[in-house]
Parts: C-alpha cells; structure tokens; sequence
C-alpha cells in the first residue's frame, strides 16, 4: 500500500498540480492586496468616500457604524461590501489567469510545418515495391537508380 501510495504521490500530474495550488495561493493573495489596497481606495474615492468593506445591512437593527463593530457586538449583518471585493477579486484573477495563459499559449505554439499533410513524404520503389523518401534518387533497398 505505501509503495502504490508512493507512485502516486510521485507522478507528474499530482507535482505538478501541488505547485499550481501552492502558487495560486501566493497570487491569490497578491491580487487581494491589488483589489484592497490599490483599487478599491480610488474607486471608493470616485463613489464618494466609500469603502466598500464597510458597506453592510445591520439586521439588528443596532445601529452599528461598522463590520467590525457589528462582529464585535455579535449583531447579524449582510456583508454585501465585502461580496463586492471579492467579485472584483475574481474578475481581476480571472484577467490575469487569461493574460497569462494567452502568453504562454503564443510562446509555446507549434512553428507550421513546412510539409502540409495532403502532400505525400514517401513514394514505392518501381523496382522492388520498398517505401522510401520522396526526395530519394536512388532506392535504398536494391540501388536502383529513380527518375526524378
């Protein structure tokens, strides 16, 4: 059981899927700090001063001026301001992903092969029936001289 657990731990796909989770977490905290600390300022500064952490529905009906305060004081809330970060979150991940793989996709594509498929890449020997290169002058098989 450990040698198959061992196998399977040490394929590819599992490595390499355990260095893309480990990787999306780094940037998936690098894209938090962007929308939190970069974006949202200006946007909330264009919307009047409004941060939109702070934006929630207090159902106590407390009064609270605060998230915080509202956790604080254990009052039920709908925390919509903070649903709003982490739409732009995803929208901002889901840019980036698709920038990424774009480049990868036109750095890592297929140079067109100089020989188009319909065209043949080997002919028959008339003389003994072997396959050989089209470009061939000569059959490799039993040396007879072909016409070009």
């Amino acid at each position: 059981m450990f040698k198959e657990f061992k196998e399977f731990a040490l394929k590819g796909n599992v490595i390499d899927m355990g260095v893309g989770i480990i990787i999306g977490t780094g940037f998936s905290k690098i894209v938090t700090s962007f929308v939190n600390d970069i974006m949202m300022p200006p946007l909330g500064l264009l919307l009047g001063h409004v941060n939109f952490t702070n934006l929630f529905i207090d159902l106590s009906g407390k009064g609270l001026q605060s998230v915080a305060d509202a956790k604080a004081a254990g009052a039920a809330t709908i925390n919509y301001g903070i649903f709003i970060n982490s739409i732009i979150d995803f929208i901002l991940i889901g840019i980036a992903l698709f920038i990424l793989i774009k480049q990868i996709n036109r750095f890592t594509k297929k140079a067109p092969s100089s020989v188009s498929a319909s065209e043949p890449t080997i002919k028959q020997c008339k003389f003994c029936f072997t396959d050989i290169s089209i470009h061939a002058l000569r059959c490799p098989n039993c040396t007879s001289q072909l016409t070009v």
